[in-house]
């Protein structure tokens, strides 16, 4: 197989910019060296250059020389990947993330098409930095890992062969989010230059870690109040987690429902144990 350029893609005039630098493509657990530096080709031909790589499977994957290989002239995108050991790293100061996923589930966050994932993304984009969260090779994401995201996409491949390779999956998701970026980019100048709708619908997201940490809070509540059994929980905090992905958290609403948790375990213990989370 020939690693040299095929086709010239042509990329913005002006460089990346706007959502093409908030997005960032986070594989989770990859196994073969050669899939993540075919995944950074996959998002330089799209105008992207932000990878996050979690606890991959080997570690020095930037100087690998098969990465290196199928990079093939993006090797200043795999070198500057980010390496972090756990996904709650890699979605830290993240206010909107998506997950991957190769079926649906009766669990988890809202699922979305790409197109319509991309079309979100361009205005989440707008106020911070989003991530699209990619699974390990052979075992995809974990029930954790699907949790922590905002929405799900499933690639609606054909069923008698579903089979994407880790940077297939990258390039698909890579290519809409360019397009839905480019189409929008008078719209998203417009909102950087003070609109309402920029400053309103993006900027007060909550981040990741946040809406984490209130999950913990609420979860240790609930348990005082005697509703959620921490021996038969049940889905009730994944039922949960979906609810509260759909409403998409701003961090008033985040501060709200801890305030809300804080008061339910002083009344039940005359305590907040989660108070330091």
């Amino acid at each position: 197989m020939s690693h040299s350029p095929s086709a010239t893609v042509h990329t913005c005039p002006s460089g990346p910019h706007g959502g093409f630098t908030s997005t960032l493509f986070v594989l989770v657990e990859p196994s073969h060296p050669g899939n993540v530096g075919a995944a950074a080709r996959a998002l330089k031909t799209m105008g992207f250059s932000r990878l996050v790589l979690v606890s991959p499977r080997v570690a020095h994957v930037q100087t690998d020389p098969e990465a290196i290989a199928m990079a093939s002239g993006a090797e200043d995108v795999l070198a500057t990947a980010r390496i972090v050991p756990t996904i709650a790293d890699a979605l830290a100061n993240v206010t909107w993330s998506v997950a991957l996923t190769a079926r649906m589930r009766e669990y988890g966050p809202p699922q979305l098409a790409p197109r319509e994932a991309a079309d979100e993304a361009r205005s989440h984009a707008l106020g911070g930095d989003i991530a699209f969260v990619f699974g390990n090779e052979r075992t995809g994401l974990s029930n954790e890992h699907v949790e922590r995201c905002s929405a799900l996409a499933h690639i609606p491949a054909n069923p008698a062969y579903s089979s994407l390779n880790l940077a297939q999956a990258v390039q698909v998701l890579a290519y809409e989010l360019r397009m839905a970026y480019l189409v929008g980019e008078q719209a998203n100048e417009q909102a950087a230059g003070g609109s309402a709708l920029g400053d309103d619908a993006a900027g007060g997201r909550a981040p990741s870690e946040d809406i984490e940490r209130m999950y913990v809070h609420l979860e240790n509540a609930l348990i005082a109040l005697q509703f959620l059994d921490p021996a038969n929980p049940k889905k009730l905090m994944s039922r949960l987690r979906r609810l509260f992905a759909r409403a998409g958290l701003e961090r008033e609403e985040v501060n709200i429902v801890r305030g809300i948790a804080k008061h339910i375990l002083l009344k039940a213990h005359g305590r907040d144990d989660s108070s330091s989370t």
